[in-house]
C-alpha cells in the first residue's frame, strides 16, 4: 500500500490574481464574504461581462499574530485569472477587488480535509511544524490556506502552505 506523502514542495510561475482583502471577526466570514465578491465578479460583475471560468485553488493569506497563538484579523483570498485574463484581467465593477501581480511562489505543502477555522488552521500550522523541525527556509508569520473544493463539502480538501524564502 503507498503511503501518502506527509507533505511536498511545489513552485508556482507568476501571474495575476484577484484579491480581496477583509478583517471580520472570525476567519471563516472573512472567506466567505471574500469568496462571494469573487463568484460574483468571475460569473459576471466584470468589464467584460461574462463568466471567466473557475481556477483552483482559491488562496486565503493568513498572517499569525506576533505571540503566534491566534491568527490576525486581516485575510487575503485571491482568485487566479484563467490564462486567457493573464495579459488583460477583466475590471472588476466591485471596488473592493483588486487585480495583484503575484510573483513567482515556492511553498512547501501538506493536505488536510474537512472545514477551515481559525482552529483548524492553527492546528495544521502547529502540526505542521512537528513534521518539518526547526527551519529558517520558509517563513513563520504567513501562510497560505489552499481551498480546492466548494466551501460548503464538509471533508473538502485543502493544503496549508509554508512559503520559502527567496
Amino acid at each position: 500500500q503507498c503511503e501518502e506523502a506527509a507533505y511536498e514542495e511545489r513552485q508556482y510561475p507568476a501571474g495575476k490574481w484577484a484579491c480581496v482583502t477583509k478583517g471580520e471577526p472570525m476567519y471563516e466570514q472573512s472567506i466567505s464574504m471574500s469568496f462571494m465578491k469573487l463568484m460574483r465578479y468571475i460569473c459576471k460583475e466584470n468589464s467584460v461581462g461574462c463568466y471567466l471560468g473557475m481556477t483552483v485553488p482559491v488562496l486565503n493569506e493568513v498572517h499569525l499574530t506576533k505571540e503566534g497563538t491566534r491568527l490576525e484579523r486581516e485575510v487575503i483570498t485571491a482568485y487566479y485569472l484563467p490564462e486567457e485574463f493573464q495579459q488583460n484581467p477583466p475590471v472588476p465593477t466591485d471596488p473592493e477587488i483588486h487585480i495583484t501581480e503575484r510573483a513567482p511562489l515556492r511553498v512547501i505543502t501538506r493536505v488536510f480535509y474537512g472545514v477551515t477555522t481559525e482552529e483548524t488552521i492553527l492546528r495544521e500550522i502547529s502540526l505542521f511544524w512537528e513534521l518539518l523541525g526547526s527551519t529558517d527556509a520558509v517563513l513563520q508569520e504567513t501562510y497560505i490556506v489552499a481551498a480546492y473544493e466548494n466551501p460548503s463539502i464538509p471533508q473538502r480538501r485543502n493544503e496549508i502552505w509554508f512559503i520559502c524564502r527567496a
